[in-house]
């Protein structure tokens, strides 16, 4: 079980960030990605793999005026 944003989910481990980004529509420009406390690069989002009781928080920006 992995926790996005609060949420506990089931069979996400071993999967990437980045496919997990891509899977819930979000773009990788416009996030930032927080795994166990510590932001992830652009380039570590296709290489990280998220493995079980990881914690990960997505942050959007959000453009407005």
């Amino acid at each position: 079980m992995v926790t996005i944003n609060g949420e506990q989910i089931d069979n996400i481990a071993g999967r990437t960030v980045l496919s997990l980004l891509e899977e819930q529509n979000r773009h990788h420009e416009n996030v930032v990605v927080e795994l166990n406390g510590q932001i992830l690069s652009k380039e570590a989002l296709a290489e990280t793999v998220l493995v079980e009781n990881d914690k990960v928080e997505i942050i959007a920006f959000v453009g407005g005026g």
